[in-house]
């Protein structure tokens, strides 16, 4: 079965409005639909690749090509989960959490979109809490890192809430135009202070190895039904 090559197919977040997990091929033809029908007002870009400004089927198209890459470029030293997001079973938006020479550094990043319709709802934070508690209780992360353009205040809002903290600020160039990222950072620490948002975890023993871990790397705790004794 293919799962028995790609276990990440059997990982699976919970939360009490939310599943996240790898898509099916509908599934992720929705997710294109899903971002085909806007995921933010077009007046401004809260992205720094402004893959919104593409044209609707385009834009479709590039949410599929998209997740396909990651899949194909993973490696333990490289990786990108791209987690759809289902509320009540729909497709809601995209959660991701990524790493570069994670077993050593122990530091992700995340970012994510929400349809239009679906923002606004809370969805955002119980989304963002769940691969948090994958990298601080599942992978034993120690840092999350996150960034926000100045005019996305939602964003923010989240990792504010969430207990991050300011981490500095870069330029870039957006739409041929100055703009600053504000960076965010979220230690191990901070993170067990502000979770409020309970979250189980399944399948995740047989993924160890993609992160570039094992069920005996330090300081993890897995069992072998795939449920890290954190997420009980």
């Amino acid at each position: 079965m293919l799962i028995d090559h790609w276990p990440l197919l059997g990982l699976r977040l919970s939360t009490p409005r939310l599943e996240l997990r790898l898509p099916g091929e509908g599934e992720l033809a929705e997710l294109g639909e899903l971002a085909a029908g806007g995921v933010h007002e077009p007046d401004r870009m809260p992205f720094l690749v402004p893959w919104t400004d593409l044209p609707p089927a385009a834009r479709a198209r590039s949410v599929v090509q998209h997740h396909w890459l990651r899949r194909g470029n993973w490696s333990p030293e490289n990786w990108a989960l791209n987690l759809v997001v289902f509320e009540s079973g729909q497709v809601v938006g995209l959660q991701t959490i990524t790493a570069q020479d994670f077993a050593v550094l122990r530091q992700v990043s995340t970012a994510s979109w929400l349809g239009t319709r679906f923002q606004r709802q809370g969805i955002g934070t119980e989304m963002r809490a769940a691969v948090l508690h994958l990298a601080f209780a599942g992978l034993n992360a120690l840092d999350a890192m996150s960034g926000a353009l100045e005019d996305n205040p939602s964003s923010f809002t989240v990792s504010m809430k969430l207990g991050y903290e300011l981490d500095g600020a870069e330029r870039h160039v957006v739409r041929d135009r100055p703009a600053i990222m504000r960076r965010l950072r979220l230690t191990r620490a901070r993170w067990e202070t502000h979770r409020q948002v309970p979250v189980s975890i399944t399948g995740l023993s047989p993924c160890l190895p993609m992160f570039g871990l094992s069920d005996h790397a330090d300081g993890l705790h897995i069992r072998g039904t795939g449920r890290c004794r954190s997420c009980s």
